[in-house]
């Protein structure tokens, strides 16, 4: 009598995706797709990321009115109903990350899974094959006289809360700052009815011109992008929204809100010139000049960060970490289309794909084309070192903890150190709420030191509550199987 030799079918590899934005849902769709078991971790409580936040309804119930405010929504709904809908991929909403470890066999994640404001979150332990980081950007925003009186938003939030509740943050409103997203939130603050009184670039039309305009069939792969760029140009002519360059707000004024601001006229280098300046009242004002890489899982697991502040990563996505890939923002600032395509390569990667998959070979070539676009945002709007000639002795550089610039570079001064940790324990940025995401870039620009106040082993604040019980419950360190996918 004959047996047949059992045949031992080895598990798929789990790839975990933090983030379900852009990256994050490609990454999750081109790694099941190559055989993966797939988990997506989000914070929010819904798909979309930034780039495709929206009002909390399904995706394919919102109104004319709000998809006027979308961009590529198709392309989402398409990769989201995908991702979905495969039965390899759990989705799990309203779970943060809040802290990340590397061990000898891989990653591996701490996480909550619960609404924020829920006392009663429950933890989880994930221990993947592969970790893909897909954690975006939030804005950058140099600091200004005044501007942490109430009205003065990022333009980010201000955007967040026009897509999300169809809301416009006032009714007279400046939008200043750098950066091709700044078109796109006065288009839409007009759209919701705000009066949007000028749109103000820092870079002079000179840099602009050297950024964009300089061997101009290098953008050929990134027309949509160009065309998009286009469409918000004709709204702002329609909306009769003024777009000035080489200027910005260098002050807010207002005593329980801002009432005011001051504009001025800036040199190359973005520094004020003398005799420029003049007042507009407004209710509103939104500021952003350019966004910051979302770092803090990268560090935590100790992937290389480069000078410019963002992960390193190989031409296969691949971060200096054994077990850990990167995608989208956090690699670097280059737009949606970029994002979609580091995150197919990614999560192929990950989920150990074929070499010779021709979706690979497009993904490679969108993204040598659209990484062109993201060299040129940093050639015609990277932050010029002028901009702290606004600053005053008074002005706050840290809101969280109410630390001054003169505050922070007297303490500089007298402890003779530079040092980020010690600037950090001795003038107190960085230890706020924010734990340095919005005062690091600014604080290291002012001291000349390496932006690391965001160094820490706590990747967001979580409550003592959650902690303990994370302690005495434990976690089983493996993440749900995908029979209970896509919880919200």
């Amino acid at each position: 009598m004959t047996t047949t030799p059992l045949v031992h079918t080895p598990a798929p590899r789990h790839v975990v995706v933090v983030g379900a934005g852009p990256a994050g849902l490609s990454a999750a769709r081109a790694a099941a797709e190559a055989g993966a078991r797939v988990t997506v971790l989000d914070a929010s409580h819904m798909t979309g990321g930034q780039y495709w936040r929206h009002r909390a309804v399904a995706p394919d119930r919102l109104e004319a009115a709000d998809l006027d405010l979308q961009h590529g929504w198709q392309t989402f709904r398409a990769l989201d109903a995908a991702v979905r809908e495969h039965a390899s991929i759990e989705v799990l909403t309203d779970a943060q990350v809040w802290a990340a470890e590397q061990h000898d066999d891989g990653p591996r994640l701490h996480v909550l899974l619960g609404p924020p404001d829920d006392i009663d979150r429950s933890p989880l332990t994930v221990c993947p094959d592969a970790l893909v980081l897909a954690t975006g950007a939030h804005d950058r925003t140099l600091p200004f006289p005044g501007w942490q009186l109430p009205g003065v938003t990022t333009a980010g939030a201000a955007q967040a809360i026009a897509k999300g509740d169809g809301v416009a943050v006032g009714r007279r409103v400046v939008v200043a700052g750098a950066g091709p997203f700044l078109l796109p939130v006065g288009a839409a603050l007009a759209q919701l009815g705000a009066t949007v009184l000028g749109v103000h670039e820092a870079s002079r039309a000179r840099a602009l011109a050297r950024g964009w305009l300089r061997r101009p069939w290098r953008l050929a792969g990134s027309s949509g992008k160009l065309v998009e760029l286009g469409g918000y140009a004709a709204g702002h002519l329609r909306h009769r929204i003024p777009y000035r360059t080489g200027e910005a707000v260098v002050a807010a004024h207002g005593s329980d809100r801002v009432e005011a601001v001051t504009i001025a006229r800036l040199d190359e280098s973005w520094a004020p010139m003398a005799g420029t300046e003049r007042t507009v009242e407004v209710d509103a004002v939104c500021v952003s000049h350019g966004f910051t890489p979302r770092l803090e899982l990268a560090i935590a697991l100790g992937t290389d960060i480069t000078t410019a502040r963002v992960v390193a990563v190989d031409a296969d996505q691949r971060t200096s970490t054994p077990g850990v890939w990167a995608a989208g923002e956090t690699t670097g600032i280059a737009g949606v289309d970029a994002a979609l395509a580091e995150g197919w390569i990614a999560g192929h990667d990950a989920a150990g794909g074929r070499r010779d998959d021709a979706r690979l070979r497009r993904a490679v070539a969108r993204r040598r084309a659209t990484h062109e676009v993201g060299r040129r945002i940093q050639a015609a709007h990277g932050i010029r070192p002028g901009w702290v000639r606004w600053l005053e002795d008074d002005t706050l550089v840290c809101r969280c903890e109410e630390v001054s610039v003169g505050r922070l570079r007297a303490v500089a001064s007298l402890t003779c150190s530079s040092d980020p940790v010690s600037v950090k324990l001795t003038s107190r940025a960085g230890l706020g709420i924010c734990q340095g995401r919005m005062c690091s870039p600014a604080v290291s620009a002012l001291l000349d030191t390496p932006a690391a106040l965001e160094t820490r082993p706590i990747v967001t604040p979580v409550r003592l509550g959650d902690l303990a019980r994370t302690h005495l419950t434990g976690s089983n360190p493996s993440a749900p199987g995908p029979a209970s996918h896509n919880h919200h």
